[in-house]
């Protein structure tokens, strides 16, 4: 696969007048001009209630209704679409698009919204930066289910996302970044200039998190200069820089093109018929993976992935599933917490099939070394073991439960959010708390040699480790695993939502989150994160299968399987893991 390395055009010293309006920027007799019509948007309710937006809808000369066409979204539509500002979109499609070197493109110019001036002389509120800088997918949800539907009534725009590229400057182009990054299927093309990827609502976050996050087919264009803001938000320039080495680190098609200009369209506008060429270059081909080195030096979630494999569909129409546990067979089982039930994943077929009805509205299953299944029952409030043969054996009564993990030496450990404790039922049926003050305790998981017990406390961003002492009894308490919070954006509860937990071979944790699959590292680090396989958060995770090396993964009501490089490995079988890096 071919793989764009970033270019990096060093003006230096060159000054400022050199950024003049090239020939593309300029109106010509001959070639045919595009329509521009305005309109005028107030949300009812949807994503952002009550606020009112205008956009402009630029439909070039050679558009036919017969044929879908591409689109380009840009945000503060009004700079965009003037003729004589620093821009001109309209009068560079018209000349591109002429040419034949950029598609057939229906441009929407989009204004960030506002909240109209009341009488009394109370003034308006501008929503700029709440829809463009915040760090979650509001921005992108109001573009694809409610503007651009708008658009595509009147007219005929390609739903492939390769057929789409988004557009900014400022803090409109980490507006059309995140919308790309957080919805690739419906963009994989980015054009942006003066990127504002500093903490004005956390964008400083995407440089870290984009050499983390699972990548996706984008191309990407992005510009500054060594002049631009240097404020209370951090600096531009760097920030830039720190953007394009970590699209460089994850394989993504990239080109940064920098100056000496500062915050202003001076650059960016004299170079956007470059930057459009670019950012359709060999269109129609599809944009590709991101590609890199194969058997990356550190930890990476390139080791982890299988470019073959994508999360696939097991099942769906449940309540709610959660709590997937393996057998030494590698059968899968979940709990449909709403329906009471208890689901088999067969290993070799991988069809699904009823264990158990009336299973106590249990939420956490856990295979013991005695081939046992044990649930906890949270709607019966009892832990509970099924034989072999399907007989029920019940380990106590009278308590709440969410999750568990169950030793070799017959110790059960489970969690029980309402209390916000962590009991253990010892090796004589008695039962006693051991962990008493984590906010929301959820996952728990043994180590591989079942000397530290780990617990996700899903209101803040951490898993603690507990050192098992010989009694059953918890010490030596850390928030070891340090969890990336999800993009949650303003107004939202900043925490994790870790919960379900599993490992593999080489002592990785795979926590299920708000913001995916995390994947640690023995030290407790994010080094990799799986993006969500639904829009609904996932609840827990499991390897399962023949060979161990399809992780599982329970989400509302679904269950999906991918398959990984890493394997799994049967709880009461720890592997030798190998000596951690960095």
């Amino acid at each position: 696969m071919k793989t764009f390395p970033v270019v990096a055009v060093l003006i230096g010293t060159v000054a400022s007048a050199q950024y003049r309006l090239g020939p593309d920027s300029m109106r010509r007799e001959n070639v045919p001009h595009g329509n521009v019509e305005k309109f005028s948007w107030i949300s009812k309710g949807g994503i952002y209630p009550g606020i009112a937006r205008d956009y402009w809808v630029y439909v070039p000369a050679q558009y036919s209704a017969a044929k879908p066409a591409c689109l380009l979204v840009v945000q503060d539509g009004a700079g965009a679409i003037n003729e004589t500002g620093e821009w001109r979109y309209p009068i560079v499609l018209d000349n591109l698009i002429a040419q034949g070197a950029i598609p057939v493109t229906i441009g929407v110019f989009v204004n960030p919204g506002v909240l109209g001036a009341q009488s009394g002389g109370t003034p308006s509120l501008f929503n700029r930066s709440f829809e463009y800088d915040s760090m979650d997918d509001r921005y992108a949800t109001f573009l694809m289910d409610e503007l651009l539907p708008e658009v595509k009534k009147r007219w005929n725009i390609s739903s492939d996302p390769n057929d789409r590229a988004i557009a900014g400057a400022s803090s409109g182009a980490i507006a059309a970044f995140t919308t790309a990054m957080l919805r690739p299927d419906s963009f994989h093309r980015v054009l942006s200039f003066i990127g504002s990827y500093s903490n004005l609502r956390g964008g400083e976050q995407w440089p870290d998190l984009t050499r983390k996050l699972e990548p996706a087919p984008l191309r990407i264009f992005l510009q500054d200069g060594d002049h631009d803001l240097n404020i209370f938000a951090g600096s531009w320039w760097l920030a830039n820089q720190e953007m394009a080495s970590a699209l460089e680190y994850r394989g993504y098609e990239v080109k940064f093109v920098t100056g000496n200009e500062g915050h202003n369209g001076k650059h960016g506008g004299s170079i956007l018929p470059e930057a459009l060429r670019w950012i359709w270059e060999a269109w129609p081909k599809p944009i590709g993976m991101p590609a890199r080195p194969p058997n990356p030096p550190f930890a990476d979630i390139d080791r982890i992935t299988d470019p073959a494999s994508g999360w696939e569909l097991v099942g769906e129409g449940y309540g709610f599933t959660e709590g997937p546990a393996v057998d030494r067979e590698g059968n899968v089982f979940f709990v449909d917490v709403t329906k009471s039930r208890i689901y088999r994943v067969d290993a070799g077929t991988g069809k699904v099939s009823l264990f158990r009805e009336n299973a106590g509205g249990a939420s956490g299953l856990m295979f013991g070394r005695d081939g046992r299944l044990y649930a906890a029952q949270n709607g019966a409030k009892r832990i509970v073991a099924y034989e072999p043969d399907g007989r029920e054996t019940v380990l106590v009564e009278n308590t709440g439960s969410n999750d568990l993990a169950v030793s070799t030496r017959g110790l059960v450990y489970f969690t029980d959010p309402s209390t916000k404790h962590v009991w253990l039922i010892d090796a004589s049926g008695n039962k006693r708390a051991v962990i008493n003050g984590l906010q929301f305790p959820n996952g728990v998981r043994f180590s591989a040699d079942e000397r530290m017990l780990y617990v996700a406390d899903s209101a803040t961003r951490w898993v603690w480790s507990y050192e098992v002492q010989p009694d059953g009894s918890l010490a030596n308490g850390e928030p070891f695993y340090r969890l990336e919070l999800p993009l949650a954006g303003d107004g939202k509860p900043v925490n994790s939502w870790a919960d379900g937990m599993t490992f593999d071979t080489d002592g990785y944790l795979y926590v299920a989150t708000k913001a995916g699959i995390q994947i640690c590292d023995q030290p407790g680090r994010v080094f990799g994160i799986l993006r969500k396989p639904s829009e609904a958060d996932p609840s827990n995770v499991v390897f399962g299968g023949a060979d161990f090396h399809t992780l599982f993964v329970t989400a509302k009501d679904k269950v999906f399987r991918r398959r990984l490089q890493h394997s799994g490995y049967l709880p009461w079988q720890p592997p030798q893991w190998p000596k951690p890096q960095l």
